[in-house]
């Protein structure tokens, strides 16, 4: 049995680290011209509205408002004949927060209809986050902070609701108690 040797040929000096340079400059171009693909890519209202209704837990209406139930409150809704104590944070899509507040009273009609809508959906101590598409918030019409044709993530608790009647007779009762003379 005889061996026959087959000489290798040594490699040049500084070749395999050559290699390694040029795989890794080659991954670093393909990172580089993804991440550029992607930057000025932004969806659509529609678009985004589109992929959000099939994340777990989003209820569109049929008007186009889409919600999630955070924490279910209990008892009635409220409706348009009613005023609203409610705590919100108002973003844009892109995280931008246009307006916040921990207690507000809001008559249900006297807001935008897609907040008007999740409101009438809402009952006592509940919490829900809306997603109110362009033609049931501000439109084409740009508005303050917001641009035009944003769709409006809101995050809102009801906190509490009455009818206008009541918020009326109570504000003729303080009246009436602050004519009365003291004794």
């Amino acid at each position: 049995m005889s061996t026959t040797a087959v000489p290798l040929r040594p490699i040049a000096k500084g070749s395999l680290t050559r290699l390694w340079i040029g795989v890794a400059a080659v991954a670093l171009a393909a990172a580089g011209l993804a991440w550029a693909g992607q930057q000025g890519v932004e969806m659509s209202p529609a678009g985004f509205l589109a992929h959000n209704s099939g994340e777990a837990g989003v209820i569109t209406t049929p008007s186009g408002l889409q919600y999630k139930v955070l924490e279910e409150g209990e008892g009635p809704s409220p409706t348009t004949a009613d005023v609203a104590l409610v705590g919100y944070k108002g973003t844009l899509l892109d995280g931008t927060v246009f307006d916040e507040n921990p207690q507000a009273p809001m008559p249900v009609d006297g807001v935008v209809p897609g907040f008007s809508e999740g409101l009438q959906k809402m009952k006592k101590g509940g919490k829900y986050r809306l997603w109110i598409p362009p033609q049931l918030g501000y439109g084409e019409q740009a508005t303050g902070p917001i641009p035009a044709n944003s769709v409006l993530v809101f995050d809102i608790q009801l906190h509490d609701f009455k009818s206008r009647a009541d918020i009326m007779r109570m504000q003729q009762m303080m009246q009436q108690q602050g004519a009365v003379p003291a004794q």
